[in-house]
């Protein structure tokens, strides 16, 4: 099976043009292939295929093997694979994802895709769109608790995934890889969610760490970067255009007044490959 591995400051995944290629099991190959030291090493897999409905379709799995509705870096690199491979030279573009049709504005440098503007479409803000149990009513700034001695205040955003921002004043010191599958998997949430801990800088700049639904901690998120947007309006926080620092880089976002996220950012290929299937599996 040919792949090729692109990132999205950092959020990496391996891409399959299945225009071209089949991938069976994917149950089985998820975990193989993503894995850092047995395989090639990833936040994922992302299925690039045809659509009925948009100019490709895209389809995401975490490293876990589970399927996420949304990526952002993910699906800016979706449109630079169609757009450079010549599967479609329209500009803007639209993917069909498990969170609807996203239009894609991309730009350019010497014939080849260097950075995107994705519309994320709206955030979903009630406890039924997240999901999250309790009263049909917007999360915002509410306490969580994790046990007797630990809790967060947490507002929770949907982008078509669900995303839990908690701001803090020492980034640094948050135990990521401790609370954050805690919050994930907190009995709060049914679908689980992902989580992001954010330092504001000011009404225009923020710095954000991440710990993924099924991956754990990236290098970067699009839609968690996008929900963070949302999450600093709505606790009076940041202004509706943010420039979000992640570890991986940086990324633009604004809420507009037509209610969409617009998040813009890079995507970057960094090779192709094959991977070898035996007889009895991948």
């Amino acid at each position: 099976m040919k792949f090729t591995k692109m990132h999205g400051i950092g959020n990496d995944y391996i891409y399959v043009n299945c225009f071209e290629e089949e991938v069976p099991d994917l149950a089985k190959l998820v975990p193989r292939i993503s894995d850092r030291h047995f395989g090639v090493g990833s936040d994922g897999l992302i299925l690039i295929l045809p659509s009925k409905v948009a100019d490709c379709k895209m389809r995401i799995f975490n490293i876990d093997g589970s399927e996420a509705q949304m990526c952002g870096n993910g699906i800016r690199c979706v449109a630079k694979y169609v757009y450079d491979h010549k599967i479609t030279q329209k500009n803007p573009l639209t993917v069909e994802t498990l969170a609807g049709i996203k239009k894609i504005q991309l730009f350019t440098e010497n014939g080849c895709v260097s950075k995107a503007r994705v519309n994320m479409g709206k955030p979903g803000l009630m406890r039924s769109e997240i999901p999250m149990i309790g009263n049909e009513t917007p999360v915002v700034d509410e306490i969580l608790t994790l046990n007797k001695d630990v809790s967060y205040r947490i507002t929770c955003v949907s982008m078509g995934n669900p995303h839990g921002v908690v701001f803090v004043d020492d980034l640094d010191g948050v135990d990521i890889e401790k609370y954050g599958p805690e919050i994930e998997r907190h009995q709060a949430f049914p679908e689980r969610i992902n989580v992001h801990f954010v330092r504001i800088h000011n009404q225009n700049e923020v710095t954000m760490k991440t710990w993924e639904r099924g991956s754990g901690i990236t290098m970067a998120c699009g839609t968690g970067a996008s929900a963070v947007c949302v999450a600093g309006v709505l606790n009076k926080k940041t202004g509706r255009k943010v420039l979000a620092h992640l570890p991986g880089g940086d990324l633009e976002l604004e809420w507009a007044e037509d209610n969409n996220v617009y998040m813009t950012g890079p995507a970057a290929e960094v090779f192709k490959g094959e991977w070898f299937f035996t007889q009895k599996g991948c």
